[in-house]
């Protein structure tokens, strides 16, 4: 189906994603997105109450970084291999059991560093085999006109349950018990596993297991390392040997480049450049959680007028105009307005990018050519931060933003050609 014969149909669908099982996934996504709004910055509070090291406070912090760059590609596989409803239900209940056990831990006075950096490192693994179910699942659920919209909702959901609930909630919980917000998040796990086993079987997702072990032969069955190299491999063969979703991942490996260094300097050039009090921080900071809300709202708006390749292009345009917006700007209004967009933007993306890919990857396919692109694009993250870090020590914080801007820039200029409609492919797996 074109990107056109997608937008028409789009517009004469609206209200089925209320049918089938997209609200169960999108409660399901939500609910478990509250849970790690909550874990997330607990860990950090509780390490931070164990020790003053900070090489072990940042060990805890990389032990949750690493599983998706380690293990993304082999989750994919099983992710293919497996009942994706299964799996999801499955690693979520191993979640709530690991979580559970932890808090019961804190309670009793036991936990060290050793145990915090093994919570994180395994609930990250979970996490990826859990990420890359999701993504192959949901075409099977949601009628593929309406995917770009399914995905922008599932990005407004988890951004006001993490942004608005859980992380103003966190420091709440912890104070009031350090166990709690872990209590909390065991709880939303098992919730969450309990919806993943309502959703019913899909014609697509039944054809893509039927179709499995003709596409992981015995060859490529992960068995052994080299054969789950091999099938993992195939997710990556995919995105080289189709043109636009090689494009589109490229394009998207600069973006997190240049979005990662602006994250991570992005507290001094409040404070320092564009005078936030710290005391607002946290609302200067609450204009990005309403620019995902609104994107993620309004991303199938976008694909049902613009098509998805073109609707690429000009969020490259906004997210250019928003971070140079961001660069020139010196006082907190301007720059929150700014932040909004260029977050908005991220969400659009988000939402696009895997609606496009979950419409012209073969089913039995998804997981790992999901996880392949999030796991090369992930890549990018610590360079960007770190050259950030780099140029904001030695030039200041502005030219960290100038630099941004003209990545952007260069972006948008090559998706402008690069962005065609897709060559269909045929990549054995």
């Amino acid at each position: 189906m074109s990107d056109t014969t997608a937008a028409r149909a789009a517009a004469g669908s609206v209200g089925r994603l209320r049918a089938g099982g997209f609200r169960t996934l999108w409660t399901a996504s939500v609910v478990s997105r509250l849970g790690d709004a909550l874990r997330t910055p607990a860990l950090a509070l509780l390490a931070a109450s164990v020790t003053r090291d900070p090489r072990a406070i940042a060990a805890v912090v990389a032990a949750g970084q690493l599983p998706p760059l380690l293990f993304g590609l082999f989750c994919g596989v099983y992710a293919d291999r497996w009942d994706r409803r299964r799996t999801m239900a499955t690693v979520d209940g191993l979640r709530a059991v690991l979580v559970a056990g932890f808090a019961l831990l804190v309670v009793t006075g036991k936990v060290g560093i050793v145990a915090l950096v093994g919570c994180a490192f395994l609930l990250a693994i979970l996490g990826v085999l859990f990420d890359a179910a999701a993504f192959a699942v949901l075409p099977g659920i949601v009628p593929v006109e309406r995917l770009a919209v399914a995905n922008g909702r599932l990005q407004a959901g988890t951004a006001v349950a993490g942004g608005f609930v859980g992380a103003p909630l966190a420091g709440v919980l912890f104070a009031l018990s350090a166990a709690l917000p872990f209590a909390v998040d065991a709880l939303t796990f098992a919730v969450a596993a309990v919806l993943a086993l309502t959703l019913r079987p899909t014609q697509v997702e039944s054809s893509a297991l039927k179709s499995s072990p003709a596409t992981v032969t015995p060859r490529a069955r992960p068995a052994g390392a080299r054969a789950a190299w091999r099938a993992a491999g195939a997710g990556l063969r995919w995105i080289w040997q189709d043109r636009t979703l090689r494009r589109i991942t490229g394009l998207t490996v600069v973006t997190n480049l240049a979005t990662s260094g602006l994250i991570a300097i992005i507290v001094l050039y409040a404070l320092e450049v564009l005078a936030v009090p710290a005391a607002g921080y946290g609302l200067f900071m609450s204009a990005a959680v309403l620019g995902a809300l609104a994107g993620g709202l309004c991303a199938g708006q976008v694909a049902t007028r613009l098509g998805t390749l073109p609707g690429l292009r000009w969020v490259l345009v906004a997210e250019t105009l928003a971070v140079a917006t961001l660069a020139v700007a010196r006082n907190p209004v301007p720059g929150a307005v700014a932040l909004a967009v260029f977050s908005a933007g991220t969400a659009i993306w988000n939402a696009l990018w895997s609606a496009y890919g979950q419409r012209n990857v073969p089913a039995e396919l998804l997981g790992r050519v999901g996880s392949a692109q999030r796991t090369v694009s992930l890549l990018a993250a610590p360079v960007g931060a770190t050259l950030a870090g780099v140029l904001g020590a030695t030039a200041g914080l502005p030219p960290v933003l100038y630099a941004a801007t003209a990545i952007f820039a260069l972006l948008t200029m090559a998706s402008w050609h690069s962005l065609r409609p897709r060559e269909r492919t045929i990549v054995s797996a």
